[in-house]
Parts: C-alpha cells; sequence; structure tokens
C-alpha cells in the first residue's frame, strides 16, 4: 500500500519546526521509513522535521532528511 495523506497528521507546530504522526496499521515500519516514502507530501516537511511512526510491527522516532530526489527518514542521533 502507498502513502495515505489522511494517516499524517501535525502534533505541534513553531519556529518553522514540525512534529509529525504517521500510522499505518497495514504497512511494516521498513516500508514507511523508506527512502521515497513520503515523497508527495515533500513541500510541507522540513529538514529536521520529526515523525513518530506508528506501523504494523513497530513505533519510531525519526528526523526527516530532504534531498532533491527523495524525502527519508534517519534515526535520531
Amino acid at each position: 500500500m502507498a502513502f495515505q495523506n489522511k494517516n499524517l497528521s501535525v502534533i505541534a507546530y513553531a519556529n518553522g519546526f514540525t512534529l509529525w504522526h504517521y500510522s499505518s496499521s497495514s504497512e511494516t515500519m521498513s516500508t514507511v521509513a523508506a527512502n521515497g516514502y513520503f515523497n508527495s507530501v515533500k513541500t510541507l516537511m522540513n529538514i529536521g522535521d520529526i515523525i513518530i511512526i506508528n506501523a504494523s510491527d513497530n513505533t519510531a522516532i525519526k528526523k526527516i532528511n530532504i534531498t532533491d530526489l527523495n524525502v527519508t527518514t534517519v534515526a535520531l542521533a
């Protein structure tokens, strides 16, 4: 299943930073966290935003990184 806009929500926004939440009961974490999964909302996200992902097999907090080609999620350092 592909990205579903209805499953993405903003928890908080301040000073150019957004805390996101995405939930998918039908997709695994490896699918949701894959490079390019959030490309359709690339213009809404900023480098350094944080996203809480609730997938079918796991929950994780990731940082958003954006390149010319893809939105990626990476582990928090």
